[in-house]
């Protein structure tokens, strides 16, 4: 597990990518196997994202963890709507072992 310090630096990362409402670890970050195909290490939900910045951020950060990093991202619309739908890929995500970094949107 990462100590809180790392969390914070993490976040900030993370929010400097664009306007993000929602940032969910899981996997790698916290030590956790998950043999689900659909699951990732980072979700992230936002009205608006720098994908330029985005892939600098994601090879910077699997340097540093030394492992290929899962992630996802989605516009807040669909993930709301995925949320509703009880979409798989959305359900594997916050039934398994997870923690959310940014939670804008007030996901439980």
């Amino acid at each position: 597990k990462s100590p809180p310090s790392e969390k914070h630096d993490l976040v900030v990362r993370i929010n400097k990518l664009g306007k993000i409402k929602l940032g969910v670890i899981s996997g790698v970050f916290l030590d956790k196997e998950v043999n689900d195909p659909l699951a990732v290490d980072l979700f992230l939900v936002h009205d608006y994202l720098d994908k330029r910045r985005l892939t600098q951020f994601l090879k910077n950060l699997e340097a540093e963890v030394g492992k290929e990093i899962k992630f996802a991202t989605m516009d807040k619309e669909e993930f709301k709507y995925r949320l509703a739908m009880f979409d798989r890929f959305v359900r594997v995500l916050f039934e398994g072992p997870h923690e959310k970094l940014i939670n804008k949107l007030g996901i439980e």
